[in-house]
This record gives C-alpha cells, sequence and structure tokens, in this order.
C-alpha cells in the first residue's frame, strides 16, 4: 500500500483518543445498552479495558500497513488506556491515578520538546499533512523563495508552543487530580470521580491548552504566508470535488 494515503486527522482523534476514553468512563453503560444483563458479565471491566485498547490498536496496526509510518496519536492512545485502565483494574491507590494525570502530558510535552532537535518536529509532523495543507505547492514555493531554513525555524518554534501546552496541561492535571480524587480505584465512587475529571477538564485544562496550540498553529500559518507568498486559502489542501 502507499505511504503516501490521505489521514484523516479527525477520525485519527476519534479512534485513538476519543472513543477510547468514552468507554473507559462510560464502558459499563455502553455495554449495558447493547447487552441487557451486562452487569452479569464475568471480568466485565477486562472486556471494557480490552474495547477500550482494541481503538488505538487497530488503527495504529492499520495506519503502520497503508502507510508505513507509525502513528503518534495511537501511541498516546494506548498509553492513555493502559495507564488508566490498568491503575483501575490493578486497584493502585488514588496517588497512582495523580501522578498518572500529570505524568502523560508532562510525557508527551518531554517527547515534542525531542522533535523539535529533528528534522521532522511535532508541528511539521502535524500541520504538513497532505489532509490539511498542499504539501507540495509550499515545499515549491519554500524552495523558489530560498526560505526553507526560516520556515523550519518557524514550525520548531510552533513545537516549542506545543511542548509549552503539554506542560501546562500537566500542571493543571495534577492540581485538578489531586482535588478531586478522593476515592480508591476499583470502586464506583472511584469511576464517578473519572466522570467529574472528565467534565470539569475541559474548562480548567483544556480551554488554555487550547489556546495555547490556536496561538501555535496562528503563528505557523503566518509563517506560511511569510515564507511562501501563498494566501491561507492557497495553502490549504486541495478537497477532491463531489
Amino acid at each position: 500500500m502507499s505511504s503516501d494515503k490521505r489521514e484523516n486527522i479527525w477520525l485519527n482523534i476519534g479512534f485513538n483518543i476519543a472513543a477510547p476514553s468514552i468507554l473507559l468512563i462510560k464502558g459499563r453503560k455502553i455495554f449495558e445498552w447493547f447487552v441487557s444483563d451486562a452487569a452479569q458479565i464475568h471480568n466485565l471491566d477486562v472486556w471494557i479495558f480490552a474495547a477500550a485498547l482494541a481503538f488505538p490498536l487497530v488503527y495504529g496496526v492499520y495506519d503502520l500497513a497503508s502507510r508505513r509510518k507509525w502513528n503518534i496519536f495511537s501511541i498516546i492512545g494506548l498509553l492513555s488506556v493502559v495507564l488508566t485502565g490498568g491503575i483501575g483494574m490493578l486497584k493502585f491507590s488514588r496517588e497512582w491515578m495523580i501522578v498518572k494525570e500529570g505524568a502523560v502530558p508532562l510525557v508527551l510535552g518531554a517527547v515534542v520538546l525531542v522533535t523539535a532537535a529533528t528534522r521532522k518536529p511535532l508541528a511539521k509532523i502535524i500541520l504538513m499533512n497532505e489532509s490539511v495543507v498542499n504539501v507540495g505547492k509550499i515545499d515549491a514555493a519554500l524552495a523558489e523563495r530560498g526560505t526553507s531554513t526560516a520556515f523550519d525555524a518557524a514550525l520548531k518554534k510552533a513545537t516549542y508552543l506545543v511542548a509549552a501546552s503539554f506542560i501546562l496541561s500537566s500542571a493543571l492535571n495534577f492540581g485538578l487530580a489531586a482535588w478531586i480524587y478522593q476515592s480508591e480505584p476499583g470502586t464506583e465512587a472511584f469511576n464517578a470521580e473519572v466522570g467529574k475529571m472528565t467534565a470539569l477538564s475541559f474548562p480548567v485544562i483544556v480551554l488554555p491548552t487550547m489556546a495555547i496550540l490556536v496561538y501555535a498553529m496562528y503563528k505557523l500559518f503566518g509563517a506560511i504566508t511569510e515564507c511562501t507568498g501563498l494566501s491561507v486559502e492557497d495553502a490549504m489542501a486541495e478537497r477532491p470535488k463531489k
């Protein structure tokens, strides 16, 4: 299969992040919708964990086979499911869950910082995607104007901003988790606290970090227009005609 196959970023996020999170939080209710006596299923939590794990695992394997590239979102999804589901199933102490909430985005931030020192910083992996922008047109314009080096520097700056958003998320996650998680994993009260954590994470964590990410994207699109001379509309990926 071709490694140039376009990737659907929303399908990517849905399979690797959204679906596993929903299963881990609402897995019992989802099973009850389809199986009337779901509560009687032996090791139901194991089945929920396996279902959540299957989404990023299957998508990651399919993506690797079709595009010959490791999918960073699948790796993140697998890591999150293993940590969250594993802590809950093994009934580790609440302190482990609190550490996990802060550690995952911190590790991701460190990974992002490492990519900034490579030829493919994270901002380039995410944005310079055929499903988002017209990579061929942008590369041609950069080569013609001799601004590839300047654009690479802009990509690295955007990557640093993305790393900063993860580090901010880590601090906010840790503080929020320490306040919310008062019960031990594996209990009904703990599951309710996971739902509360999810509900509050949007205004407390997602909005501030998204603000940084939006600013990073704004600066990067500004660099595209400055370095290539293309308008944002011209730089965007062409949509197939219906």
